[in-house]
C-alpha cells in the first residue's frame, strides 16, 4: 500500500509539463531509439537521485541557504540555456532524419543532470511536496515510498521516450521542426528566467 502510494505521487511529481519532460519528448524525437532510450536512462537515473534529495530535505537546505540558492540558480540557468541554444541549433538536422549533435557519454551525462538538478526552486517545491510524506512514515515505510516514487518516474520517462520515438517516422518532417524549435525556445527562455531570478535575489539581498 506504501508502495501503491509512492507511485501516485510520483506520477503526480513527474507528469507536470516542465523543463525535464520537454527535453524528453525533444530527445525520443530527434535520436534513434538506442541513443533516445540511452539518454533516457541517464535523465531517468538523475531524477530519481533528484527524488531521493527532495525527498530526505536538500530543497530545505538550499531554500535556508540564500548564497547557494543564487549561485545555483545562475550556473543553473547559464548552463539551460546552453543547453536550449543548441537545440535550437540543430533543429534543422535533426527534423530531416538524422541524430541531433553526436554527444559523448559524458556530455549527456551532464545534460541529464542540468535538466534534473538546474531549478532550485524545483528542488525546494520537490522537498514540501515529498518530505511532507515523508514525515508521516517510519524508515522502512519511506524506503518503499520513495521506490514507489522512482518507478512512477520509470515508467513515465521510458513510455513516453519509446512511444514518441515510435511516431517518429511517421510524423512530417515540418512538425519535428516546429518541435525542436519551440522545445529549444522553451528550454532557453526558461534558463534566461532562472538567471533573472537569480540577479533580482541578487539585489534583494545587497
Amino acid at each position: 500500500m506504501i508502495y501503491l502510494r509512492g507511485i501516485l505521487i510520483g506520477f503526480a511529481f513527474v507528469t507536470p509539463i516542465g523543463m525535464q519532460n520537454i527535453y524528453m519528448f525533444n530527445n525520443a524525437l530527434s535520436n534513434k531509439m538506442s541513443k533516445a532510450l540511452l539518454y533516457n536512462f541517464l535523465v531517468w537515473f538523475c531524477d530519481a537521485l533528484f527524488s531521493f534529495a527532495a525527498f530526505y530535505g536538500i530543497g530545505a537546505l538550499i531554500s535556508a541557504n540564500e548564497i547557494v540558492k543564487i549561485i545555483v540558480m545562475l550556473v543553473g540557468g547559464a548552463l539551460t540555456s546552453y543547453i536550449g541554444f543548441n537545440i535550437i541549433r540543430s533543429a534543422k538536422q535533426t527534423a530531416i532524419g538524422s541524430d541531433s549533435k553526436k554527444q559523448t557519454l559524458k556530455q549527456a551525462l551532464m545534460t541529464a543532470l542540468i535538466v534534473s538538478w538546474g531549478n532550485p526552486q524545483a528542488m525546494i517545491d520537490g522537498t514540501m511536496m515529498l518530505g511532507a510524506s515523508r514525515a508521516t512514515l517510519t524508515f522502512e515505510q519511506s524506503i518503499l515510498f520513495i521506490t514507489g516514487v522512482i518507478t512512477a518516474s520509470f515508467i513515465w520517462d521510458h513510455g513516453i521516450t519509446i512511444g514518441f520515438n515510435l511516431l517518429r517516422d511517421k510524423l512530417p518532417k515540418k512538425f519535428l521542426l516546429a518541435i525542436n524549435l519551440i522545445s529549444g525556445i522553451i528550454v532557453a527562455v526558461y534558463g534566461l528566467y532562472l538567471i533573472l531570478t537569480g540577479i533580482t535575489e541578487i539585489h534583494q539581498n545587497v
